[in-house]
């Protein structure tokens, strides 16, 4: 078992939903990125995303484009990426940490090796959104085989015919993306994730996490109800971008967890 199914484990037994947090590893720079990221469980934060910068972020919207380049222009790498991790973990050995990204630096640092600097890491599971089912071989066995779980992304285009083959070897929870485009593009409407989230169940015992497209309280309330929980990204990023300090990141990030756990 991972620290994402004990996590998860742990919420249901509670009654409560799950709320993700994402952030950019290496926004602003790398003191500060990591005094954020251990600021997060405080805040009410269940499970962090943690963003690899890469140089052609294909499905990212501005505001994580942007924090993308400040990290890089900082000098983040995906080692240093790692030495986060191994950092968060010397005082937090329970949250859950999933790394994001895109397969590029992984293939260039290698699988095999890149797993193994990961597990000892302390990074549970990885999202890699630019690697579908059919390039399962590639890294998403070998992860699961290492003792990470690989994370999917279903989408309001996954129809009954795809999902299957995107649940295959999914495992930790399935990312439902709430609307269709890049991240940060618009607000999500429970009314229209509800049925989709419904429909995913439907198929796996896995936890549906819903993301993209929610910035209020209101709204990690309202989406959270609907689901086993919900991801934060480009609000939190937005704040990190505008130059606001850790403890006003944090503020920011307990009053979106406070939603989500109110649902």
């Amino acid at each position: 078992m991972t620290r994402i199914d004990a996590k998860f484990a742990a919420l249901k037994a509670e009654g409560k939903k799950a709320f993700v947090a994402y952030m950019m590893a290496g926004d602003p720079d790398y003191d500060k990125s990591l005094e954020i990221m251990k600021a997060l469980p405080e805040a009410g934060v269940d499970v962090i995303e943690l963003g690899q910068p890469f140089t052609d972020p294909m499905a990212d919207g501005p505001t994580i484009q942007r924090a993308g380049q400040r990290a890089l222009e900082s000098g983040q790498t995906l080692q240093k990426t790692l030495d986060m991790a191994t950092e968060f973990r010397k005082t937090d050995d329970t949250t859950p940490i999933v790394m994001m990204g895109y397969y590029n630096p992984i293939y260039s640092r290698g699988v095999d090796r890149f797993l193994v600097d990961a597990k000892a890491a302390g990074i549970d599971g990885l999202i890699v959104v630019d690697l579908p089912p059919e390039e399962d071989d590639e890294l998403c066995i070998p992860a699961q085989k290492a003792g990470l779980n690989f994370i999917r992304l279903a989408t309001p285009t996954t129809d009954d015919k795809r999902l299957p083959k995107v649940l295959q070897n999914t495992s930790g929870f399935v990312y439902y993306v709430s609307i269709t485009g890049i991240t940060g593009a618009a607000e999500a409407q429970a009314t229209d994730v509800g049925p989709e989230v419904a429909r995913i169940k439907a198929q796996t015992d896995l936890p549906v996490i819903v993301g993209f497209g929610i910035n209020t309280p209101d709204t990690a309330e309202n989406i959270a109800s609907v689901a086993d929980g919900c991801v934060v990204g480009s609000a939190i990023v937005k704040q990190i971008g505008e130059g606001k300090s850790v403890a006003q990141v944090a503020a920011f990030v307990k009053s979106l967890s406070d939603g989500a756990h109110r649902a």
